[in-house]
């Protein structure tokens, strides 16, 4: 991480409609067909998990947007702006999706990634999660074609209960 938040966490914040333009434009810079701006709007309507990561000037650095469904996580979009990458910031993302999956409880997170995306399954990878199956033509690609996604699954071990009486 960079030498500002050596000292202290990233900062993570529920994402709004008013940080809704700078995740848009980070998104932008970071694919070649990214999300539009009413997926992300669409996304807080429907009451996803939706978190930013302001760097120290308070500046939206990455972000995240997770779907709960029955005993699951499902991770749509995380994403770091270019600018930030190698710092830790998806971890620190990841980090949080996982406890906020024990919370509910979820056994599992699950996501699509591209299959050229080979930086962020190797990230997925280390991380713990593993290839469960491929999407065939999942994602668009140049010129009207399609590209496949590569499916990924994270088992979620929950904490062991404390006996009676300890926190």
């Amino acid at each position: 991480m960079s030498a500002a938040w050596q000292s202290t966490a990233p900062r993570v914040v529920p994402m709004t409609g008013a940080r809704v333009e700078a995740v848009a434009a980070i998104e932008a810079s970071a694919y070649a067909f990214p999300w539009s701006r009413g997926n992300f709007v669409d996304s807080l309507a429907a009451g996803y998990l939706a978190e930013v990561m302001l760097g120290p000037a308070g500046e939206v650095v990455a972000y995240q947007v997770a779907m709960q469904g029955v005993d699951e996580m499902h991770l749509l979009n995380l994403t770091v702006a270019p600018t930030h990458w190698g710092r830790g910031l998806g971890r620190h993302l990841l980090d949080r999706l996982v406890l906020h999956a024990r919370g509910v409880p979820a056994s599992a997170v699950w996501l699509e990634v591209r299959q050229s995306n080979t930086r962020a399954r190797r990230i997925y990878e280390r991380y713990g999660f593993v290839q469960v199956g491929v999407r065939r033509g999942y994602y668009p690609g140049p010129q009207g074609s399609r590209e496949d996604a590569v499916v990924m699954s994270l088992h979620i071990t929950q904490p062991p209960e404390a006996p009676d009486g300890l926190v």
